[in-house]
């Protein structure tokens, strides 16, 4: 009985970001039209200082990376916060299978639709401008991905429930987070111009070992790797066990402050 409730929650929650997304041709557009504006900008710019046909792919994974960040930080990390707000937390606090399956249902429905959109980014961008994207490893670049996405999405969950404590600063916390990860985390560029130390303290964020991870596999003789490939996979498990686990305590500590103390906030 536990497991299908959490498979009802988790389908539940993934079923608005994937089947009912769909009925709203403007986002559809929305979503899928701007990214591709700005990959549009970075490449010409390559383009004009006459740089290397790699740079082009380097931009176009970059753009298409940017839809799993926005994706993130929008509708992973700010979501509880707009549900207070909208009147649904108090349901989802009431839900007897908890609120990981939510969680978890809002992942995957994100992980799915904007896999979709990063895959429409891409292959306009080969198409328009025959970019490079050979693969030389696809168990390589298929681990990697995986990877990434579970750190990442465990990054959101964790911050979903930080967000929702430090109450209305999240609105600004995500702002913060966008463009600032765009430049340290090396989306249209490779992370390593920045410096080492720059790359490595950008690897918390772990898109940026993921995004350079990648590179490596698709441009193996041409990218300068931040680490070599066998380090960046490490950390990209390590990070991922490390942002799940948090996530999960963190979890349990909002669900303890509301059932408890009856609060969702250390601040007003």
């Amino acid at each position: 009985m536990r497991m299908r409730r959490v498979w009802y929650a988790l389908r539940g929650r993934a079923y608005p970001r994937t089947v009912g997304a769909a009925r709203e041709p403007s986002w559809i557009f929305y979503d899928l039209a701007l990214p591709i504006l700005g990959v549009l900008a970075f490449v010409f710019v390559y383009r004009a200082l006459g740089a290397p046909p790699q740079f082009t792919g380097y931009v176009i994974m970059g753009g298409a990376t940017v839809s799993f960040w926005m994706n993130v930080m929008w509708n992973m990390a700010a979501q509880f916060y707009w549900e207070k707000h909208q009147g649904n937390l108090e349901l989802y606090m009431m839900v007897p299978c908890g609120l990981v399956p939510i969680l978890l249902g809002m992942a995957a429905g994100g992980m799915v639709a904007t896999t979709v959109r990063a895959a429409v980014v891409v292959a306009v961008g080969v198409l328009l401008f025959r970019a490079p994207l050979a693969v030389s490893s696809w168990p390589l670049f298929g681990l990697i991905f995986a990877l990434g996405l579970v750190a990442l999405y465990g990054l959101g969950m964790f911050f979903s429930s930080l967000f929702l404590l430090w109450g209305r600063e999240a609105w600004h916390l995500v702002g913060l987070l966008q463009e600032p990860v765009y430049l340290v985390s090396g989306f249209y560029f490779p992370v390593r111009a920045l410096g080492p130390w720059v790359g490595l303290a950008a690897s918390i964020i772990p898109i940026t070992l993921a995004l350079d991870g990648l590179r490596q596999v698709m441009f193996p003789t041409f990218h300068p790797g931040l680490l070599p490939l066998a380090w960046e996979i490490a950390g990209l498990a390590l990070l991922a066990v490390l942002f799940v686990v948090l996530a999960l305590r963190m979890l349990r500590l909002m669900e303890r402050l509301a059932r408890q103390e009856g609060r969702l906030s250390f601040r007003w």
